[in-house]
């Protein structure tokens, strides 16, 4: 067993009961505020998302980030970054509730060719800490649709 697989990284959030359905989180982090969490109606007064909004945000992030950082230092300029996550609730054999699909879109802006983001397109999901630990449990399905990013109109003079 190597170095690197044996490494670890520890991270820690609380969460402290408000009122009713809301939670407070604290995420531990110096300047990062507390996030408020709450059930939507009737449940909880939907004064912040609920779990699974946030995992389906946690997924979008951690994707939209993996592939920004490819762009990046493949040196593929990015002007503006866009995703959607559109999750769907199912039931399981117990007649539970589960999430039992994410569908992604990114949407990067890119200043190059959309065709040079090839190889980052093939590399970026593998290094989302989020979605990869969740693949086993849910569906996940990726999309990507770069664009060339549109050149200002110039002004004759």
């Amino acid at each position: 067993m190597t170095d690197s697989d044996k490494e670890s990284q520890h991270f820690s959030v609380s969460l402290a009961r408000h009122r009713g359905y809301q939670f407070l989180v604290d995420f531990r982090e110096q300047d990062v505020p507390a996030l408020t969490l709450d059930e939507p109606p009737p449940l909880g007064e939907g004064r912040g998302p609920n779990a699974s909004r946030v995992l389906a945000a946690a997924v979008g992030d951690c994707l939209s980030a993996s592939l920004l950082y490819c762009l990046e230092r493949a040196r593929i300029p990015v002007t503006d970054f866009e995703a959607t996550v559109e999750g769907e609730l199912v039931r399981n054999e117990r007649g539970r509730l589960r999430i039992g699909e994410l569908r992604v879109k990114l949407m990067p802006r890119v200043g190059a060719d959309p065709a040079r983001a090839k190889r980052c397109l093939e590399l970026f999901e593998d290094f989302c800490i989020v979605t990869q630990s969740i693949r086993d449990g849910i569906d996940v399905q990726v999309e990507v649709e770069p664009e060339p990013a549109v050149e200002p109109a110039t002004v004759p003079e």
